[in-house]
């Protein structure tokens, strides 16, 4: 089926869910505004029957496009078609030196430091921290992060007081929007009040939202992709509108791509298959459909940087951005994003260098058929030392940082390294290294007063 007609299929399934049965909107103030700006009671408490010419004018204030930018202010602009960015992702565990243990603050500032040196790597997602109080996360991951990283941050929101607090943090460094935040439906059409509140809490300061949905086919979203898709769509479409309704013009991800799966023999969601990338495939079609950024995740259910992880992430990252998605998590991501790895995040960054390679293509021209450089060289000649090569060869060909293209004596010789061990050394380095902020000392003592305060008012509250 062509995408259009594909997307505009999904598309009135979800509208027509949202009309019968509906959604629940577990926030009495939130519910009330919905009834107010066109919404009908449904058939059971808490849940608003979404007109489709409402969610039209809602979705219609949504930008089409907006920037995102790091410390210094400097933007990328995120569209239905731009190129993808690729962030970092959330968890609560940590594989390094062939272990894993529950992550820490001191783990956030490493990975921090990490995600800076990766060339591929636009933002930082914040983590479960097992050390700091889980209301008070939100707050002392963005400050740790920005301790530690200039690129934009995407915090992992906790609480609605954490979402208060960073309304109060931002104009610290600027009213610039360098960190942005997102929360989850938990469905099947639900939106939850800790959800809710956070979006209310944060709206009016011009702070970029995702509005996921997350499905999983056969448990919280039909079996089939296209039935969760709709689900997911519809949950998806229902923030839009309520998070327009609280700030018109607020910039937000559409963001179907954490749809997964459930494996039936193992009861675990899959988030490493082939269907998610033929989700993630859907949230860039559902995005063009609707003229808004896309986002999705590239995840692995592998332990560890294994065969793995290499199979289902280099699926991953390719079938992500050839598929069209505006923004891609997961650089790092282990055990159906449960845990990160250091190493496992160089690889990605390696896969996203080589993915991007492929795609693209080579050139058919004057200069790259060389008919004249050829004839220069001649019938059994060499290219090797011809200016052409010397400069061209850099921009034709890809160039490694990580893989092994070396001989097996070179390879004896340096000890019979794994990829995995080598990005694991490359890591460790990377994570020593010092990085440039983009705060000045004032604005960096002033976050961390404010985010120091919240965080032992939270461990005491």
């Amino acid at each position: 089926m062509a995408e259009s007609s594909a997307a505009e299929r999904i598309h009135e399934a979800s509208l027509a869910l949202l009309e019968d049965p509906g959604v629940r909107i577990e926030h009495e103030g939130i519910y009330d505004l919905l009834l107010k700006a066109g919404g009908r009671p449904g058939g059971a408490a808490g849940v608003v029957r979404f007109d489709r010419r409402m969610v039209a004018e809602y979705l219609a204030l949504a930008p089409k496009r907006f920037a995102l930018t790091d410390r210094r202010g400097r933007q990328t602009l995120l569209s239905a078609t731009s190129q993808p960015v690729h962030w970092s992702c959330p968890g609560m565990g940590l594989w390094r030196d062939g272990r894993h243990r529950p992550f820490t603050s001191k783990d956030m500032a490493d990975i921090a430091r990490l995600m800076d040196h990766l060339p591929n790597v636009h933002a930082v997602f914040g983590m479960a921290m097992e050390d700091v109080p889980p209301a008070a996360r939100d707050i002392a991951g963005l400050n740790i992060i920005a301790q530690n990283t200039g690129k934009h941050i995407r915090v992992l929101c906790f609480s609605p007081a954490g979402a208060k607090m960073m309304t109060e943090i931002k104009p610290v460094i600027g009213n610039h929007p360098w960190f942005s935040i997102g929360f989850t439906a938990h469905g099947p059409l639900r939106w939850t009040h800790l959800a809710l509140e956070i979006f209310r809490l944060t709206a009016g300061h011009g702070i970029p939202t995702s509005v996921n949905g997350e499905p999983m086919a056969g448990v919280s979203g039909p079996v089939t992709l296209a039935g969760s898709g709709a689900v997911g769509n519809a949950e998806i479409l229902a923030g839009i509108v309520i998070n327009q309704l609280l700030e018109p013009g607020r910039p937000c991800l559409y963001n179907l791509g954490l749809a997964h799966i459930f494996d039936m023999r193992t009861a675990v969601a899959v988030t490493g298959a082939p269907e998610n990338a033929l989700f993630a495939k859907m949230a860039g079609e559902m995005g063009r459909f609707y003229d808004l950024p896309s986002a999705s995740w590239v995840s692995t259910e592998a332990m560890c940087p294994d065969s793995q992880a290499a199979l289902e992430k280099m699926l991953g990252w390719q079938t992500h951005a050839a598929t069209g998605v505006s923004c891609i998590w997961g650089v790092g991501q282990l055990e159906s994003e449960m845990t990160i790895s250091p190493a496992q995040a160089v690889i990605d960054n390696e896969m996203i260098s080589f993915a991007r390679r492929f795609r693209q293509g080579y050139g058919v021209d004057e200069a790259s058929l060389a008919v004249d450089v050829t004839r220069q060289v001649g019938i059994a000649g060499s290219f090797l030392d011809h200016d052409h090569t010397l400069a061209r060869f850099r921009e034709e060909f890809f160039q490694p940082e990580v893989l092994w293209r070396r001989r097996r004596q070179d390879w004896t010789e340096t000890g019979c390294k794994r990829l995995d061990q080598r990005a694991e050394e490359i890591a460790t380095d990377l994570m020593a290294r010092p990085v440039e902020t983009g705060m000045t000392e004032d604005q960096a003592e002033a976050l961390n007063a404010l985010a120091e305060g919240f965080v032992g008012k939270m461990a005491t509250s």
